[in-house]
């Protein structure tokens, strides 16, 4: 056929010039079916912390330094794992543990060891199984699971947090849709705490807020309330109905002493507040990737203790549906077992000794 094309071997939809070739260009509706439905999300900014430490592996200084993620690190700069780590990961293995899924509270050993390293083993709401103790992501996934049940079961109820906190308390609070406010915290000037601006903050505040507390070690400040503060705050709260809502994130690394650093809380539960507490094991036994962690929720009767729990449960079950067993059974190990929970103290007290303050 006279007015056949010629191909020459050339695929006959090949795009591009090519001589004695007929070409064909996509249609603009192909070029569109093409994008991504999806090309229209923004880039999100590098979140603060997490974006050092990506900066910091980007560089190639040699001098390098990363002020991003905190965690204790060697000479060498890679995270420190305890003596008393490596001890408890060496038992879990001659014991040979399988890798079945964990109940959506998690493990029952480490759900008992954790409470009581936070109360104490003879604290009466434990003894009155009045806690509701759910294993979970780490201090993260501990806040953020007690943020969704405040958007469930606590609507329009407004979390004060102090000004300033950890980057991702906003997030935490916001993405869950929970409206949070500031009350003042840290004063400049003094490079202390504003105790009056924090009291007058949140006796203001609407009767049965929830208040965000840190345990210990408050980031980023570092400053933390004197004891008597710390039972102004709990008598404050007491008066209003407020809910404290303790993060633990550095029990252990604000005085070398994994009690005293344990006081606000149990000063407020032996004061006969509810309270909800997130803790994390990553800092204090240096388990930064096994995302270890509980949400601890106490209140003044074990019938709602049992509640809560079906419901943290029932939260958790779409979260993360089942939690992670090798950094809690650690954990577990550490605490319930008498010469390595001394072991761990030891250690504990030798990271902080060039940070905490000296005992008077």
């Amino acid at each position: 056929m006279a007015n056949a094309l010629r191909t020459t071997g050339v695929p006959r939809f090949a795009c591009g010039a090519t001589r004695g070739v007929a070409t064909m260009k996509k249609p603009a509706a192909a070029l569109v079916a093409n994008a991504s439905r999806l090309s229209g999300v923004e880039m999100a900014p590098p979140d603060p912390i997490l974006g050092v430490s990506e900066a910091f592996k980007a560089s190639k200084d040699p001098n390098k330094l990363n002020l991003g993620v905190g965690a204790y690190r060697t000479e060498e700069l890679q995270p420190l794992v305890l003596e008393v780590v490596k001890k408890a990961e060496q038992k879990m293995l001659a014991a040979g543990y399988n890798k079945e899924y964990l109940p959506i509270e998690g493990l029952d050993v480490f759900r008992q060891a954790t409470v009581q390293l936070l109360l104490g083993s003879d604290n009466a709401a434990v003894k009155e199984g009045r806690v509701a103790v759910l294993q979970a992501l780490s201090g993260t996934g501990s806040l953020r699971v007690g943020a969704a049940f405040i958007a469930r079961f606590m609507k329009g109820t407004t979390v004060y947090i102090s000004n300033p906190t950890w980057g991702n308390h906003r997030n935490i609070f916001g993405d869950e849709g929970v409206e949070w406010k500031y009350y003042r915290y840290f004063d400049p000037d003094t490079v202390g705490l504003d105790f009056q601006g924090m009291a007058e903050d949140l006796k203001a505040a609407p009767d049965g807020s929830i208040v965000l507390l840190h345990g210990c070690a408050h980031n980023p400040t570092g400053v933390d309330p004197t004891p008597e503060q710390w039972q102004e705050i709990a008598d404050l709260c007491k008066a209003k109905g407020h809910m404290p809502f303790f993060d633990v994130a550095y029990q252990g690394f604000a005085t070398g002493d994994l009690d005293k650093d344990a006081f606000a809380p149990r000063l407020f539960v032996n004061n006969g507040l509810e309270v909800m507490v997130a803790q994390s094991y990553s800092k204090n036994l240096g388990l930064y990737g096994e995302r270890v962690g509980a949400l601890n929720v106490v209140l003044s009767d074990a019938g709602a203790a049992k509640s809560v729990l079906s419901q943290l449960k029932r939260l958790a079950r779409a979260m993360w549906s089942n939690p992670p067993t090798h950094g809690a059974r650690i954990a577990a190990e550490v605490v319930g077992d008498a010469s390595m929970f001394e072991l761990w103290k030891s250690e504990v007290r030798q990271c902080t000794s060039c940070t905490a303050p000296a005992a008077v």
